[in-house]
Formats: structure tokens, sequence, C-alpha cells
């Protein structure tokens, strides 16, 4: 299940560090969990919370890079913010292509990284509620039965009840039937929500 506070996930494997940002994470209100290395963040990571990732590149074991590739490979979309005190062009790009939302050289002000932790949040939580009203659109669309389907995929192409009754072989009488069924179930009172809907699901 879903869990509503944001957290923030730090991973570094200098414990002063760990400890520093967690104090600064801590200071405005936020949840802060601190990892020493990659392998204990994938251990131990709750993908229920929404929140985002603090990511040190360079790291003894798994590097900062490596660990968002893998985060990539199994499909987490947590917003992830890289920070290193040896950053180059190359290490960046690279970053920027495996998903990071953003590079941040040391040393840093605060309130740079403040700033940066509230927009991944802010994108993190704006996306699962995203998902969420995605899958209940599914969820509704998937009461259907297969002939309403047939008929509301028609529907929402702009197509005339005529036409549709002339496409599936059947009478105007049994398009406007389904019609309203298909209105009723997916919880809209016109096609042109029916068709709003239906693009959600989709985007």
């Amino acid at each position: 299940m879903e869990k509503d506070n944001p957290v923030v996930f730090v991973v570094d494997d200098d414990e002063a560090v760990c400890a520093s940002l967690r104090l600064l994470i801590g200071d405005i209100g936020l949840e802060v969990r601190t990892f020493t290395s990659a392998k204990q963040f994938l251990e131990q990571y709750d993908s229920s919370h929404p929140g985002c990732l603090v990511l040190d590149v360079r790291m003894s074991g798994m590097s900062g890079l490596e660990l968002q590739s893998r985060l990539v490979e199994t499909a987490v979309r947590i917003p992830t913010i890289i920070i290193t005190g040896h950053a180059d062009v190359p290490m960046a790009v690279e970053a920027m292509k495996t998903g990071a939302m953003d590079f941040i050289e040391k040393p840093f002000r605060d309130q740079v990284l403040l700033d940066s932790i509230q927009k991944a949040i802010d994108m993190d939580l704006r996306t699962r509620r995203q998902h969420r009203e995605r899958q209940d659109v599914q969820s509704r669309i998937e009461l259907l039965t297969q002939r309403e389907r047939e008929v509301m995929d028609r529907l929402v192409a702009g197509k005339s009840n005529k036409t549709i009754a002339f496409d599936l072989g059947i009478s105007q009488k049994t398009v406007d039937f389904h019609r309203a069924n298909i209105l009723e179930k997916v919880g809209v009172s016109s096609v042109v929500e029916l068709v709003r809907l239906t693009q959600r699901a989709e985007s």
C-alpha cells in the first residue's frame, strides 16, 4: 500500500555526510533515511513511500551511477539527485541519460540542495497521483463487456451512432443501449467526458 509521507533517501558512503544531510533535510520537516552503500539501499528501500533519492557518485562497491542504472533496469522511477565532489562533463551526461533529475557539485549551498529536493518530491507526488488516476480509469474501463469496449472505442474516435451500428452490424437502438451502459459504468455523463477520461488513461 502506498504511503503518504515523503521520504528523502540519502546514499553516501561517508557517514559524516549522511549525518550532515540528515540534519539539514530534517530541519525542514522531511523524513530522511540514510544508507552508506548502494547495496544497503537496495536491500531496504521501500518504494511505497513518495520522495526522492540523494545519491553520491563515487562510493566503494557499487557506484552511484551503477545504482541509478540498476533502478532504471528494475523500473524503479524515483527522482534522483546526484551529488559529487568529482564532477566532470561525461559523468554529468551519463547521470542525466540514466534519469537523474539534477546533478549538484560539492561544495554546494544548502538551499540549492533543499530546493532540488523539494522539486523532486513535488515531481514524484505528481507522477504517483497521475499513475493512480490512470489505474482508476483503467479499472473502470475493465468493467465493460467486449461489445461495450468496441462501441466505446468508436465513440471516442468520433464516430456517430449510425456509423457504429453499421460497423458492428447492430441497430442504432442497441448502440444507444451500449452507450448508456458505458457512460454509467465509467462514471461520466457525456461522450466528451469519456474522451477526456480515456486520454488520461493513455497519457
